[in-house]
């Protein structure tokens, strides 16, 4: 094509016909596009346009309108509305709260010796918000993790997952570090800033083993503990038995804080601020360890005898409420906790059929057999049923229509008043005195006793069917039948054979050793239920001492004369009757053996309960063995052989 075929000459009709021409020819060319061309020889000015409908233009600024819209929405979303949240996680990102851990309160025992310590040791903990977002690069993290610790790598994801909502919290991962496996991981931690290994302090304690039930132990928290309680950090151990679980927010102390903040990568670069943490504050138990000590071995002993494994004494002041010396046999190394134990070793201690984790001192329940007796006589005198001169035949037991009650002598043991029937544990005679005599028509009482609801009351009052507050966590509260429970669970009427086997502790009567040892303790201490307790004192920030005053759940419910008449039983019980042993201890004690039936098939529990001195009474002493056979060959053994140590160290120490 020539250019002069363009080319613009002056006349207006060379003109229009050369633009005609054009505009002919760019269509044809190239459709909706038109050129103006402008100049000489080739050279001008050209305009390039796009041919659209009005429709269209107007569509596309709309969009480019919206699009704006759009833009200006979400920036003022981003900066106004949300600027405070996003400034916050910016701040997060580079400032940082590090809660700093406060060191955890020492137990001692009475004597001020030490029974929990704190140790130095080492954890990993890692924050997941640090963690590399590739998951080649976090694979490798893990699988480094793996071969330092010696924990599988699938292990240490499923801890991450537990707590992946708490981003820039530290978790932790694993305890007891080596120093060598901490020192590879700070090395590590070089590259991988999630990965940090801290100092801690974990528990050691040097404690005779069956105090483990009283002392408890330390866990690491669960994500449960957590939402409870919003200021437990997941690197936290926290008490879940015993006096750790119990006294909890005291031996904790307050955690202290510092400000911090780190770089894009996540690493320290400067402390902004810093709150210094509040030590817990110690306390002083009841306990006295060398007495604990005794008993267990004493108990240890007599077990392995009898070839039985599981057993408890307790040991309280009668005139106080405090509690001795506490040993529930299995028990366990609560040392294994603190070196974090595996869930697979934890696993084979609930599953261990004698259960050593289980404080049988609190938490078991127990047909009480005899051991019951005394409460039942001092009921009978308080209500006027009986006279201290009141006496009934024991020929050997009790006939109504076709069913025998019987002595557990052949023969009876003859007229029987209430020191007697608490001596020689006379069966007859708390028959009838708990559930009365009929005559042959079995519609008419000869002798009317104090019945179910009685027998029941005084129990009550004496600190059966309910917990007494021990400081201890899982207390049981026993077991009270009545008519009510017996239709309602058995879909049975109550008939006088149960009354009588309540009135003996058979039946379904259950008890905990240490609401019995407390029972014990109202007939040595004149008439007071003392509420049980374990803390002696608790010491303050400032080094002074607060004392753990008694507390009196019951008094005065019971006449000082019906007191003495029962005590006066008891004493015979060592003089003549089933716990005559005793005599041969350097104080005069009093006590009440048992022998608690509780399966067809099976041995019956061997109950002791008793105190000493008599005339100015100190300590009760309760002793059971499970399914160890008879209360006075095989309860009484352990009681004497633990209170002739305790008197005789007493007297040589001339203390308490």
């Amino acid at each position: 094509m020539r250019n002069d075929y363009f080319y613009n000459e002056n006349s207006d009709i060379k003109k229009y016909q050369l633009k005609k021409s054009a505009d002919n020819w760019m269509e044809e060319s190239f459709g909706k596009f038109s050129w103006l061309y402008n100049g000489r020889g080739g050279q001008g000015a050209v305009f390039l346009g796009i041919l659209i409908s009005k429709t269209k233009f107007l569509l596309i600024k709309l969009f480019i309108l919206v699009i704006i819209i759009l833009l200006v929405s979400q920036s003022f979303y981003l900066q106004i509305a949300s600027g405070s949240q996003y400034k916050a996680q910016a701040e997060t990102n580079r400032i940082r709260q590090v809660p700093i851990a406060a060191e955890r309160g020492i137990i001692y025992d009475r004597n001020q010796k030490p029974l929990v310590g704190n140790t130095p040791n080492f954890y990993l903990a890692m924050a997941p918000g640090d963690l590399p977002k590739e998951t080649a690069a976090k694979s490798d993290l893990l699988k480094k993790l793996s071969d330092i610790i010696a924990m599988p790598a699938e292990n240490i994801e499923e801890q991450l997952a537990v707590f992946s909502t708490f981003k820039y919290q530290s978790i932790p991962i694993k305890t007891n570090l080596t120093y060598e496996q901490a020192l590879k991981l700070e090395i590590l931690n070089n590259t991988y800033p999630s990965i940090q290994v801290e100092a801690g302090l974990g528990r050691k304690y040097d404690i005779p083993q069956s105090l483990s039930h009283i002392i408890g132990f330390l866990r690491k928290v669960s994500k449960e503990d957590v939402k409870n309680n919003p200021n437990y950090l997941l690197t936290d151990d926290i008490g879940k038995t015993g006096i750790e679980y119990q006294y909890e927010k005291i031996l904790r102390g307050v955690y202290g804080k510092k400000q911090i903040e780190v770089d894009a990568l996540g690493k320290q670069t400067a402390v902004l601020a810093k709150d210094d943490p509040v030590a817990g504050r110690d306390i002083i138990l009841t306990i006295d360890s060398e007495l604990q000590k005794k008993a267990e071995d004493v108990l240890k002993k007599n077990l392995r005898a009898h070839s039985s494994e599981r057993g408890v004494v307790i040991i309280s002041n009668v005139n106080n409420g405090e509690i001795l010396a506490m040993a529930s046999l299995p028990s366990y190394d609560n040392n294994v906790f603190s070196g974090g134990l595996s869930y697979e070793d934890y696993e084979k201690l609930v599953a261990d059929s004698d259960k050593p984790l289980f404080n049988r001192a609190v938490t078991g329940e127990y047909p009480s057999g005899s051991i019951v007796k005394p409460i039942f006589a001092a009921a009978a005198l308080q209500e006027n049923i009986i006279s201290p001169n009141t006496s009934f035949l024991s020929s050997g037991g009790i006939k109504i229509d076709k069913w025998f009650f019987p002595d557990w002598k052949i023969g009876g043991h003859g007229m029987t008043n209430v020191r007697k029937a608490l001596a020689e544990s006379v069966n007859t005679f708390f028959y009838i005195i708990g559930g009365g005599t009929l005559d042959s028509t079995l519609k008419n009482f000869i002798f009317e006793g104090l019945g179910v609801q009685k027998l029941t009351d005084y129990a009550k009052k004496f600190g059966l069917g309910g917990k007494l507050g021990i400081d201890l966590p899982s207390e049981a509260e026993g077991f009270l039948p009545s008519k009510e429970w017996k239709e309602s669970a058995k879909k049975e009427s109550w008939y006088i054979g149960d009354t009588y086997h309540l009135s003996i502790g058979q039946g379904d009567l259950l008890v905990t050793p240490l609401q019995a040892n407390f029972w014990t303790a109202v007939f040595a201490n004149g008439g007071t239920l003392y509420k049980p307790h374990l803390v002696k004192m608790i010491m303050h920030p400032s080094g002074s001492l607060s004392s753990v005053e008694p507390k009196i759940i019951n008094s005065n419910f019971i006449k000082k004369e019906n007191i003495d008449v029962v005590r006066q039983g008891l004493r015979d019980g060592v003089l003549y009757g089933s716990s005559s042993s005793l005599q041969e201890l350097q104080v005069a004690a009093a006590g009440k053996t048992g022998t608690a039936q509780w399966g067809a098939n099976k041995k019956s529990h061997a109950w002791f309960t008793g105190f000493a001195p008599y005339n100015k009474p100190e300590i009760a002493i309760t002793v059971l063995v499970e399914e160890g056979g008879e209360g006075s060959k095989v309860a009484i053994p352990i009681a004497k052989e633990i209170m002739w140590w305790y008197f005789y160290n007493k007297s040589n120490k001339n203390e308490l």
